[in-house]
C-alpha cells in the first residue's frame, strides 16, 4: 500500500514514482501479486516511467500466475491487440471463470466477431456464473444494498 501512496501522492506523501517502484519491487520479491500488477500497469501505460512492454508483460504474467484476475485480463488485452486471439481467449477464459466481468464481455465480443466459438462463450458464461454464485453471501448482499 505504501507504494501506491508514493505512486499517487496520497496521505500527505509527495508523489515519488521512483520510490513507489522500489517499494513495489521489494513487495514483488516477497510474493505480492498486487505489487506485480502495479508494476505492470506503470510500465504498460508509461505515464510516469518509460513505457516498457517487456517489463509490463513480465509483471502482468507474474501477477496472473498468482491469481490476479485483472493481470490475466490485461494479458488477454495485450494478446488481442497483437492479433493473438487464441492466447487472448485463454487468458480471458481463466479470468472470466474467476468472476471477472470484463473478461466475459471480451469473450462475448470475440464470439460476435468470430474469434471464439459458441462453446467457448457458453463455457466462460457458466464458469463466470459459478464464480459469482460462490462469492455470494447474505452479508455481501446487505453491504451492497447499503451502498
Amino acid at each position: 500500500h505504501l507504494g501506491n501512496h508514493y505512486s499517487y501522492g496520497l496521505h500527505g506523501l509527495e508523489k515519488d514514482v521512483t520510490r513507489a517502484i522500489e517499494l513495489y519491487e521489494r513487495a514483488a520479491v516477497l510474493g505480492s501479486k498486487h505489487a506485480q500488477m502495479n508494476l505492470g500497469c506503470l510500465y504498460h501505460v508509461g505515464a510516469d516511467v518509460e513505457q516498457d512492454r517487456a517489463k509490463a508483460i513480465r509483471h502482468f504474467e507474474a501477477a496472473a500466475v498468482e491469481g490476479d484476475t485483472l493481470a490475466r485480463y490485461m494479458m488477454g488485452n495485450i494478446e488481442a491487440n497483437a492479433g493473438n486471439y487464441d492466447l487472448a481467449l485463454q487468458h480471458w477464459m481463466i479470468s472470466a471463470k474467476m468472476g471477472h466481468q470484463a473478461s466475459l464481455n471480451n469473450i462475448k465480443l470475440m464470439f460476435v466477431k468470430g474469434h471464439a466459438t459458441k462453446v467457448d462463450y457458453a463455457e466462460a458464461l457458466r464458469g463466470h456464473q459459478s464464480a459469482v454464485e460462490e462469492m455470494r453471501s447474505p452479508d455481501r448482499e446487505e453491504a451492497l444494498a447499503l451502498g
